[in-house]
C-alpha cells in the first residue's frame, strides 16, 4: 500500500513515518509540510492512502481534498489536534480520521480499516443524508435533506437553497453528491444539483443538453454527459 504524508508539524511526520515503517505492506512515498505541495506531490505519486494534516499554511486539509477530487483522489486518514473537525472528516468522504496525539492501538485500528477500503474494488457507499446542520445569523438548526431545491457548488463551498432561504456549507460537490439519495436528487452539471421534486419542466435545449426549469423559475443546464450518467435511475414513459 503506497502512503503519502502531509503535515506541517515535523515531529508528527516522524512519528507516523515510525509508526508505517513497521508494516511489511507499506511504502512511503513521499511527505511534505503544506497543502500546496501536498497537491502537487499526492498527483506525483498517486498513493493509495493519505494521512493528511488538517491545519497547515497555505491550504488546509479539506482545501487539499477539494484540489484533488477532479482527477480522483486516494483514500483520505485526516489528522488533526481537534476533535470537532471529525464530522467534517466524514462529510468529505475520509476513510477516518486520527486525533493527536494518537496512541498505537488508535494507529493500527485506522490503519487496518484504510487497508479493507484500499482493497475494495471500489468505495463504500455511505448512507444517504436526512439532516443538514446549517448555521445562519449566529444560531444553528436541523434542515431536512428532502426539502433542498437545489445545490450550486461554489469553489471549496456548496451553496443549498431550501424554498427561499440559502445555506452556505464547506464541503466539495462531489462528497456532498454522493451523500444524497439518488432518488430524490439529480447531478444536472459539474455545479448543480436539484430535487427530483423540485423541477417543473424540461426543455430540450443543444447538443443533447436539457434546459431545467424549476417550480421557483429557476434553470439550469442537464448536460448530456450527467443525463447519460443518471438514465439508469429513471424509467421513461410516452
Amino acid at each position: 500500500m503506497r502512503v503519502f504524508i502531509a503535515d506541517d508539524e515535523a515531529p508528527a511526520r516522524a512519528k507516523l513515518r515510525r509508526f508505517l515503517s513497521r508494516e511489511a505492506d507499506v511504502e512511503i512515498v513521499g511527505e511534505c509540510a503544506t497543502g500546496r505541495e501536498a497537491v502537487a506531490m499526492i498527483r506525483r505519486s498517486s498513493p493509495d492512502l493519505v494521512f493528511l494534516d488538517i491545519d497547515m499554511p497555505g491550504l488546509d486539509g479539506f482545501g487539499v481534498v477539494a484540489e484533488l477530487e477532479e482527477g480522483g483522489a486516494p483514500r483520505i486518514v485526516f489528522v488533526t489536534a481537534y476533535d470537532d473537525h471529525a464530522l467534517r472528516a466524514f462529510d468529505v468522504g475520509a476513510v477516518d480520521y486520527l486525533l493527536k496525539p494518537f496512541t498505537p492501538d488508535r494507529f493500527a485500528l485506522v490503519l487496518n480499516r484504510a487497508r479493507a477500503r484500499v482493497a475494495d474494488a471500489g468505495p463504500s457507499a455511505p448512507r444517504p443524508l436526512r439532516r443538514l446542520l446549517v448555521e445562519q445569523d449566529g444560531r444553528a438548526r436541523f434542515v431536512e435533506v428532502r426539502s433542498i431545491d437545489r445545490i450550486d457548488a461554489d469553489r471549496n463551498y456548496i451553496n443549498v437553497t431550501v424554498g427561499a432561504e440559502r445555506f452556505r456549507l464547506r464541503t466539495t460537490m462531489g462528497a456532498f453528491a454522493e451523500r444524497l439519495d439518488p432518488a430524490l436528487f439529480i447531478r444536472l452539471n459539474r455545479s448543480t444539483i436539484v430535487r427530483v421534486d423540485a423541477i417543473s419542466e424540461m426543455q430540450e435545449w443543444s447538443h443533447g443538453d436539457y434546459r431545467v426549469v424549476l417550480k421557483d423559475g429557476a434553470t439550469a443546464i442537464w448536460s448530456r454527459r450527467y443525463r447519460a450518467a443518471a438514465a439508469s435511475e429513471f424509467a421513461v414513459g410516452t
